[in-house]
């Protein structure tokens, strides 16, 4: 007799459900056994039944088992990640060497070479890029030079205010100068007249008459 095909959808029935429920629990059950003992593999079966019954079986430990899954799984989702990183690398990479070439081949072209090729259009852009950069240049030149003078300007305000400075110090300088040379020279002379003064005074006291002083004054001869 030849077994009709299953319709792969939920059985109306309960007790049909449940009887079915039971045969393909215990042949999945058996089947893991087997597969685990011919292959040497390492099988974990875990089953809940509609009532909330656990079912399982497990070639080795089934908390073992299930740490290694989790294990493997992080394991692949780091490599998943790691290998969508290095796609995205390489797609960045490609972008930008695809941007390099083409800042090459215009940059030659702003030096006019490879223009032999370009057509119309493409020589007036060039030309009106060009005229851009040479306006911005120029802007930029004389921006430059003006800030140069107004610096250069400064400086000599600083300089001439400075020169002005030291004239006057220069001046002041001279004016002290000349009267600390008068009154030094006045101070000379009053020293030199009260010194000849002095040598003209005589200082020592004498009581007696003239004629003792002289005698006194004058030392009698030597034998």
């Amino acid at each position: 007799m030849v077994r009709g095909k299953t319709e792969m959808k939920r059985i109306e029935n309960a007790t049909s459900r449940q009887v079915t429920f039971s045969k393909r629990r215990n042949g999945l059950l058996k089947k893991a056994f087997e597969l685990s003992v011919l292959c040497d593999a390492e099988v974990a079966l875990i089953i809940f039944s509609p009532r909330s019954k656990l079912y399982e079986f497990s070639s080795s430990s089934i908390a073992k088992t299930i740490e290694r899954y989790q294990k493997r799984v992080k394991e692949i989702g780091l490599n998943h990640k790691r290998d969508d990183n290095s796609q995205q690398a390489r797609n960045e990479t490609n972008g930008l060497t695809k941007k390099i070439e083409q800042l090459e081949i215009s940059k030659r072209k702003l030096l006019g070479e490879g223009i032999d090729v370009c057509s119309i259009e493409e020589l007036q852009h060039l030309e009106n890029q060009l005229d851009r950069s040479l306006t911005k240049i120029r802007a930029k030149k004389y921006q430059l030079l003006r800030e140069k003078i107004e610096k250069l300007k400064e400086e000599e305000r600083k300089l001439t205010m400075e020169n002005k400075e030291l004239k006057e110090k220069c001046l002041g300088m001279g004016m002290g100068t000349g009267t600390g040379a008068i009154v030094a020279s006045s101070s000379s002379t009053l020293s030199s007249a009260e010194v000849d003064n002095d040598m003209e005074v005589e200082t020592g006291l004498f009581i007696g008459p003239p004629e003792t002083r002289q005698s006194k004054k004058t030392p009698p001869p030597q034998n």
